[in-house]
């Protein structure tokens, strides 16, 4: 069950630390600035266990609500124009897809994320993408 009280989450993630997780590792999310704000309030909470960054390439319209009406992400800006620019040409909003997600991961590595977990949904061809992107990024 989602919880959707960011001062309740994070004294959550607290209480598991503290209850002997090792590790955790985040929902999908679409923007890296909410990601850098969860992180600095686990951490000012005492949260030292490693979190890993789930990032899920959005491949559709139909996707996109799907995600943001099951676990509530949000959508940026950005993503949004995506969407719209791409609604009607399901190869090009694919791979628009893959490139979004490929620059949030590199935005993550950047930023110091301890751990990336890609939801690629069984398709190879993200997988091969978002690790090209993080190579040619070093």
């Amino acid at each position: 069950m989602a919880c959707f009280d960011a001062r309740a989450n994070i004294e959550h993630l607290k209480q598991k630390q503290d209850a002997g997780a090792s590790f955790f590792v985040t929902q999908l999310f679409f923007d890296n600035a909410c990601f850098y704000r969860f992180r600095e309030s686990a951490e000012r909470a005492g949260v030292t266990a490693p979190i890993t960054c789930g990032v899920m390439p959005l491949m559709s319209k139909a996707q996109v609500q799907r995600m943001v009406f099951m676990c509530g992400a949000s959508l940026p800006a950005a993503l949004v124009k995506l969407v719209a620019k791409y609604a009607d040409a399901p190869d090009d909003l694919h791979r628009a897809g893959i490139e979004y997600a490929s620059a949030q991961l590199v935005d993550l590595k950047a930023h110091g994320a301890r751990g990336l977990h890609v939801y690629t949904m069984n398709q190879p061809d993200i997988a091969r993408a978002n690790v090209a992107a993080l190579k040619a990024a070093r």
